[in-house]
């Protein structure tokens, strides 16, 4: 049987991961973000077990609805910190395929 807290631990592992997240993205140290991901994916698997075999008192409901909401504001922030990121990294990846297109139609090597 679950025990009730596992729940509610599970979602505060996962807040302060996102939170962590928030805070590597704001320092634009992006070198760490796939690691808490992984481990973001981890706690919502387990959640996903353990969630429909445990109940929760009020309280704890209270406690699991406050972190979804901080959750949730958190991760939009990452994800609109991250998301100029990619863009220029699609960018770049599309220039660099474009120059080696470009290559291989002249005959130069890089």
């Amino acid at each position: 049987m679950v025990v009730r807290s596992e729940i509610v631990h599970c979602y505060e592992e996962l807040a302060s991961s996102v939170s962590l997240m928030l805070e590597l993205a704001r320092d634009k140290d992006w070198g760490r973000l796939p690691e808490l991901e992984a481990r973001c994916s981890a706690i919502v698997d387990r959640l996903k077990v353990i969630e429909p075999i445990g109940t929760l008192e009020a309280v704890e409901v209270e406690r699991v609805l406050y972190l979804l909401d901080r959750i949730r504001a958190e991760q939009t922030e990452v994800s609109e910190l991250i998301k100029p990121q990619l863009d220029e990294l699609i960018s770049r990846m599309g220039y660099l395929s474009q120059q080696k297109n470009l290559g291989r139609a002249y005959g130069l090597t890089h």
